[in-house]
């Protein structure tokens, strides 16, 4: 099983192969935001939350979550490399 850190970084060499940005993200004051800003060529501009398998969202982060998604942002949870690939090729990561 991958460490969560291990997905992080495969995400952000992907994303920079694509010639994208994956800002580690971090807002004082707002527990539960997203682990990383993504951008990536064409506009799309999204906040991913990391997990491994088996680790759930903190109720903080699922609120925090739907709080961006009312604004119209995309954000998204990944639990692993195959998860990441599928997000980059426009499949639903959840």
């Amino acid at each position: 099983m991958d460490r969560e850190r291990d997905i992080e970084k495969y995400m952000a060499c992907r994303i920079e192969r694509l010639g994208g940005v994956a800002f580690k993200f971090t807002s004082p004051g707002n527990d539960g935001v997203p682990d990383r800003l993504v951008i990536l060529p064409g506009g799309r501009i999204l906040f991913v939350e990391l997990k491994t398998k088996g680790g759930r969202l903190k109720p903080i982060q699922v609120w925090q979550q739907e709080r961006i998604r009312r604004r119209g942002v995309e954000v998204r949870t990944v639990w692993s490399k195959a998860q990441v690939d599928e997000l980059l090729e426009g499949g639903d990561a959840t």
